[in-house]
């Protein structure tokens, strides 16, 4: 909220002929406020765990540790196959050879498995031909994995029928349980009255193994990028449903356009830059640079001021954010306020203002 009215009163202050205009009312300034809380409420109907997915295996918990146990397992299998062979009379040393090599290469898998879990870099193809080969390894199943679930993960593995134990199955498994489906209530009808433009996934969670690790950037499927999405939705349905006096009947299209993006590409309406007020505007480039130095948000590392605003620089020239605010909110120093308020004062690194003008394709 902060940094949305520092912009504004920013605004307000220029000569420039892109904001002369902008004299804002007391109801106006009212308006913006509330809006600047409660652009995110609709975020209490997502789940904090899809919210806050740290890494690509997290749900509840971090599913890695189901994975690495099953490492553990093919790691005592090598074991006793070399036990085996040895009391069969095989040769110790060949077999002690073989046995330190399986061992090696499987603390290498893992450790590559649990590499890919982070999502700290983007995924190569060499790397996704390694994940689908590791998942064609198997290790053996000897217990029910129905027992002791809940009803509905019993119901999800009733489509398929139960597998005669012991069983060999996937080290790295994409299964018809993992698959969670959406229910008809939670579809957005193309001609709905909110103008609401969203690409629906068929399944609200999709939690295959295989899946999740071979997200090719970041933390989170499609399924769970559409979910955290949804909470425009949720901002937006609120906020039209408050009763409002009439001086804030823009309240929820201020608060609900932070997604959109210039060229029309962004999120709930897919609204273009001449299509939202100044306001909403200003609140993208807020909780833009807001996201991306925040230091609580357990999935990212906080960036510097240097790094957000490189970051946004490039989405300036690429149409995602208004330039003209861009450059007011570069050459106003604007940034810098906001920095010697809330940031940590490790992120405070030297600026460009000029090199980064040129960058978003602005004038230095």
């Amino acid at each position: 909220p902060a940094l949305t009215l520092m912009l504004a009163q920013a605004a307000a202050a220029s000569q420039e002929p892109a904001f002369k205009g902008y004299q804002p009312t007391e109801d106006e300034w009212e308006a913006l406020h509330i809006a600047a809380w409660l652009h995110d409420c609709g975020k209490v109907t997502t789940p904090e765990y899809v919210v806050d997915k740290a890494t690509k295996l997290e749900t509840l918990n971090d599913r890695l540790h189901e994975i690495r146990t099953r490492f553990e397992v093919l790691k005592r299998d090598a074991w006793i196959s070399y036990w085996q062979a040895k009391a069969l009379g095989g040769d110790e040393q060949h077999l002690a050879e073989l046995r330190n090599a399986s061992l090696a290469e499987l603390d290498d898998d893992f450790a590559f498995v649990a590499h890919c879990n982070l999502g700290s870099e983007a995924m190569a193809e060499s790397d996704l031909q390694r994940l689908r080969g590791l998942a064609r390894r198997t290790w053996t199943r000897t217990l029910d994995d129905r027992l002791g679930v809940s009803w509905e993960e019993n119901r999800r593995q009733a489509r398929t029928p139960a597998p005669t134990l012991p069983v060999s199955e996937p080290l790295l498994a994409d299964k018809p349980e993992h698959l969670f489906e959406r229910a008809e209530t939670e579809l957005i009808p193309q001609d709905n009255p909110w103008g609401f433009k969203l690409d629906v996934p068929r399944y609200k969670y999709n939690r295959g193994e295989l899946y999740n690790l071979s997200i090719t950037r970041g933390t989170l499927t499609r399924e769970e990028r559409y979910v955290i999405n949804h909470h425009m939705v949720q901002t937006i349905l609120m906020l039209s449903r408050l009763p409002f006096p009439g001086h804030l009947n823009n309240v929820a299209e201020i608060a609900g356009g932070h997604h959109e993006k210039m060229d029309g590409s962004g999120y709930p309406k897919q609204l273009k830059r001449e299509e939202m007020s100044l306001p909403a505007r200003m609140m993208a480039i807020a909780d833009i640079f807001e996201a991306l130095t925040a230091a609580d948000r357990p999935y990212k590392n906080a960036k510097s001021l240097s790094e957000a605003l490189a970051i946004m620089a490039t989405m300036c020239r690429d149409d995602h954010i208004d330039p003209e605010l861009f450059g007011l909110f570069i050459n106003k120093r604007i940034y810098l306020q906001y920095a010697d308020q809330f940031l940590d004062p490790q992120q405070i690194d030297a600026v460009d203002p000029p090199s980064l003008l040129v960058k978003a394709g602005l004038k230095a």
